[in-house]
């Protein structure tokens, strides 16, 4: 009975010996995981794992190119977010991404910066943009010149009235201070002049096309690829308004839509090597294809 006894206790605690050995060794393969999930960011050596932040305009595309990318090389992992050019300048600044997204570029106080980090970063132009002017799509306004947009958003113009509309408020939208669009807007539209006091920052591109969907008065930008039925582009003028034309994929191709600007990513030397093959994957013929799937302008006009 004791010999019996005996046997049964040396069992249980073998049994009990194997088991906590591969709970501790599964606990460290997750541990494992958890970290090649999470590399990928500033000098991270993992091929497979990339982490791109910045633009919300770049951001639909970036997402796009992303998923097609991964269904096709099955162990690579991408991680595409949002906030704006400025949140992802700063990002590769700090070493928190790889890839930063771009409306625009570099401006010289952010190439200061990074160099002063020592951070010898490189440019890839992906494609362009058209910056659609959107209102509510009851507005009877179907066209505005770069004057009127210019007095609009520093608030010399704040009656839809003025500008051949009803007798209505206006109420104007746009990126806040971190957005690459804000700054494009800014500089090629208002002739670098500042906004207005009232003016409503949203902190992405969505929420300015649900504003103005929502507001009969509004007015608003966005990336071309942000167009819905929900709100109404307008044509715009650059020439006093003898010539208005509407944004659109073949108005920014031939140039005559006026409000277009380059795409970029910005990205670090030292991971060029680990995110080469997904830039090239970008800027190949099908990566290209998506750009005009997305509803932005491949770089082969």
């Amino acid at each position: 009975m004791k010999t019996t006894m005996i046997k049964a206790i040396k069992f249980q605690l073998s049994t009990f010996l194997a088991a906590s050995l591969l709970l501790s060794a599964c606990g460290k393969g997750d541990q494992a995981n958890q970290e090649t999930t999470h590399e990928g960011t500033g000098n991270a050596s993992t091929a497979s794992s990339i982490t791109i932040k910045g633009s919300d305009t770049v951001l639909p595309l970036a997402q796009q190119e992303a998923e097609k990318y991964m269904a096709k090389h099955k162990d690579a992992s991408i991680t595409v977010v949002g906030g704006g050019t400025g949140v992802g300048l700063s990002a590769l600044q700090e070493g928190t991404t790889d890839i930063a997204m771009a409306s625009r570029g570099l401006k010289t106080e952010e190439k200061l910066k990074l160099k002063g980090a020592k951070k010898d970063v490189k440019e890839a132009l992906i494609a362009y943009d058209a910056l659609s002017v959107v209102v509510h799509p009851s507005n009877p306004v179907n066209q505005l010149t770069r004057e009127q947009l210019e007095g609009i958003f520093t608030g010399k113009i704040s009656n839809w009235k003025e500008v051949g509309g009803k007798d209505e408020k206006i109420v104007a939208y746009s990126r806040e201070t971190s957005s690459g669009t804000y700054e494009f807007f800014k500089e090629h539209v208002m002739d670098k002049k500042n906004y207005a006091n009232g003016i409503l920052m949203m902190p992405a591109t969505g929420s300015i096309v649900q504003s103005v969907s929502q507001t009969t008065g509004a007015i608003g930008y966005i990336g071309l690829a942000y167009e819905t039925k929900e709100v109404k582009a307008l044509k715009v003028s650059y020439d006093q308004g003898k010539t208005f034309v509407a944004p659109s994929t073949q108005s920014a191709k031939d140039k005559t839509y006026p409000i277009s600007r380059p795409l970029f990513f910005f990205y670090e030397t030292s991971v060029e090597s680990k995110i080469k093959p997904f830039l090239d994957y970008v800027l190949s013929e099908e990566g290209q294809k998506i750009v005009q799937e997305i509803g932005y302008i491949p770089l082969s006009k």
